[in-house]
C-alpha cells in the first residue's frame, strides 16, 4: 500500500509539472511570440519566446532526434526505477524529473519543424542565463533534490546508507515494534 501511495505522489507531481509547463508554453506562444520581450523587475526577469532545437544551453542544435531518444530513455528509466519507490522525497524528486522530461519531450514530438524534431519552447530569461521553461525548472529542482537525498543517504526504497556502515539500513515495517529492524 505504501508503494502505491508513493507512486501516486510521483505521478501527481509529474502531471502537475507537465500541466504547468504545457499551459505556460501555450500562453507564452500566444502572448509573447513575435513581440518585443517583456522586461520585469528592472530587467531581472524577461519574458520572451525562443525555440530550442538543442539541449540545455542550446548545446547540440541539429541533434534534435538524438535528444528525443535520450528523453524517451530518461522517462523509461524513471518509470522502471519507480517500481522500487518507498520514499516520499524520492517520489517528489522523480515526479519533477518525469514531468519536466515529458514536458520537453512533448515539444520535441509535436512542435515544428517535424515530428520527433520539434523545437522546445523556452520563455523565461534571467540575466547572464539561457532562456528556459518550467519543464527545465522541474528537471533542475528534481535533480537538485535527488543529489541532496543521495548525499543524506536516503535511498529510493526508503532505506538509508550510513557512511560508517557498508550495508544499507532498511526501514522497519509499519506494524513493527519501535526500534525493530526488518
Amino acid at each position: 500500500m505504501r508503494a502505491r501511495r508513493r507512486m501516486g505522489v510521483l505521478f501527481a507531481v509529474a502531471v502537475a509539472a507537465l500541466a504547468l509547463d504545457t499551459l505556460s508554453k501555450i500562453a507564452a506562444v500566444a502572448e509573447l511570440e513575435h513581440r518585443e520581450p517583456i522586461r520585469l523587475l528592472g530587467g531581472l526577469l524577461t519574458l520572451t519566446v525562443s525555440r530550442n532545437s538543442g539541449a540545455a544551453f542550446s548545446i547540440g542544435t541539429g541533434m534534435t532526434i538524438v535528444f528525443t531518444v535520450i528523453a524517451v530513455g530518461v522517462v523509461v528509466a524513471i518509470l522502471r526505477t519507480a517500481r522500487r519507490l518507498r520514499s516520499l522525497p524520492w517520489a517528489i524528486s522523480l515526479g519533477l524529473l518525469l514531468g519536466g522530461a515529458t514536458g520537453n519531450l512533448v515539444d520535441r514530438i509535436v512542435r515544428s519543424p517535424a515530428p520527433l524534431q520539434g523545437h522546445v519552447v523556452d520563455w523565461i530569461e534571467l540575466p547572464h542565463w539561457p532562456v528556459f521553461n518550467l519543464a527545465d525548472s522541474a528537471i533542475v529542482c528534481g535533480g537538485a533534490l535527488a543529489v541532496l537525498l543521495a548525499a543524506r543517504g536516503l535511498q529510493i526504497d526508503g532505506g538509508r546508507v550510513h557512511p560508517q556502515r557498508s550495508k544499507p539500513e532498511r526501514p522497519s515495517p509499519p506494524d513493527a515494534e519501535p526500534g525493530a529492524r526488518s
